[in-house]
């Protein structure tokens, strides 16, 4: 796995990955900055929430629950001083379908965050990583 960074301008990076997908990332005005893609530690947030999120899919799959939709908000609160690593990072998960088991959704959100996510694990040497689950009901389209 393989990823170059380009300098545009400034602080403003083109990435590009061994697939040849490309994205941007920039820093915060005060190093120079001017909000032409999201911030290192933001991708950082944007990772942990995208590798939970696929464990989480491929398990409820597996699991033959009908998810139509999933969402995850994720917070990060940083240390005070230099390095501003990651102290606590909060997942919470918003799982949407019907007729879902709650037991099999909450099991396959704690498998993903405690077990199964890569970045997850490089992440809890220093971030104390917490999660919560919530299903939300799909309405019928005659209920809209």
């Amino acid at each position: 796995m393989k990823v170059v960074l380009h300098l545009n301008d400034g602080v403003h990076f083109t990435a590009s990955t061994d697939n040849d997908q490309r994205f941007e990332i920039d820093g915060s005005e005060t190093v120079g900055g001017q909000e032409k893609g999201p911030r290192p530690m933001e991708l950082v947030l944007g990772a942990l929430a995208g590798c939970s999120a696929i464990d989480v899919m491929s398990t409820l799959r597996k699991m033959k629950q009908d998810v139509s939709d999933c969402q995850i908000e994720v917070t990060g609160e940083r240390a005070d001083q230099v390095p501003a690593v990651f102290c606590h990072i909060q997942l919470d998960f918003l799982i949407y379908g019907n007729n879902l088991d709650q037991r099999k959704v909450q099991r396959a959100v704690t498998l993903a965050v405690e077990k199964y996510c890569s970045v997850g694990k490089m992440l809890e040497s220093t971030a104390r990583i917490s999660h919560s689950t919530t299903i939300h009901p799909v309405p019928s389209h005659r209920e809209q």
